[in-house]
């Protein structure tokens, strides 16, 4: 058993395809070759693109004899009481559950959210230490932190989204739960320079400022991510696995590793 509590990384994106999953896992196994015991949560109830990614991961397992690190998953369920506020308070309770449960043992636990908003996923924004928002690298998935002014480009105000990250901080704030740090990742940006990256860049930087997030370079777009899904392998188990590996996947593992390092997860060790 672990003494304290477990830093809680959250992986929140209100649009679907912006890579949560796959960021997520390969997080899990970063932190898993630290020697942390690490937790998972998919709040994605519908698709489980995280725990099906784990399923992927122990089938290949299974399939080629080969052991490689799994987290401890824990499973919540929608409540089915048709009183609204009645069935979030069940959900709510769930949640706490799951979190105590793997807080006995877990230096780290992962939360993976649904791309749209539910009560799960508001619970799962106000418990994070460090909130990840993969985003694709153009301006449609900007929109989801603000909202732009298409004939000046200029930021005429926050999102939805962010500004149920900011009622997350608040709420944080009340109860003495710290700071929220919060991290948007640049996902499958090309690798070629273009103008639409660097003004996507750009304007990044000056929403950073303005609503409290740090920037990160995270994947550029490349074939061997809807690869590793199926097998339940990540970049960092290539050399189990193994694959061939040529100098995309070098410059994509090294991509991996920066991005790793930006989110500055508390080095914890398991006693």
């Amino acid at each position: 058993m672990r003494p304290g509590k477990p830093h809680i990384i959250v992986f929140g994106n209100e649009k679907g395809g912006s890579g949560k999953s796959t960021t997520a896992m390969h997080v899990f196994v970063a932190l898993a070759r630290r020697g942390m015991r690490v937790g998972a949560i998919d709040l994605d109830l519908r698709q489980q693109s995280l725990f099906r990614y784990i399923d992927n991961r122990q089938g290949w397992c299974e399939r080629k004899g080969v052991k490689l690190v799994l987290p401890r998953t824990v499973k919540i369920e929608l409540s089915n009481d048709p009183d609204r506020e009645t069935a979030w308070r069940i959900e709510g309770e769930r949640f706490d559950a799951a979190i105590a449960d793997l807080s006995r043992d877990c230096d780290a636990i992962l939360i993976d959210c649904p791309g749209a908003y539910s009560n799960l996923s508001r619970l799962g924004h106000s418990s994070a230490d460090t909130l990840v928002t993969p985003i694709n690298d153009s301006f449609v998935d900007f929109d989801l932190l603000a909202r732009v002014d298409p004939s000046t480009l200029t930021i005429s105000g926050p999102s939805i989204y962010s500004e149920m990250v900011w009622e997350a901080r608040k709420l944080r704030a009340q109860v003495g739960m710290g700071n929220l740090d919060w991290v948007v990742v640049r996902n499958r940006t090309p690798l070629e320079d273009t103008r639409n990256k660097r003004r996507v860049g750009e304007m990044l930087q000056q929403l950073s400022r303005r609503i409290g997030f740090r920037v990160s370079q995270g994947l550029s777009e490349r074939p061997i991510f809807r690869e590793l899904f199926l097998s339940g392998l990540t970049l960092l188990d290539l050399r189990e696995s193994g694959a061939k590996m040529d100098m995309s996947h070098v410059a994509a593992r090294q991509e991996m590793r920066e991005m790793i390092a930006t989110l500055q997860i508390p080095e914890l060790t398991s006693s």
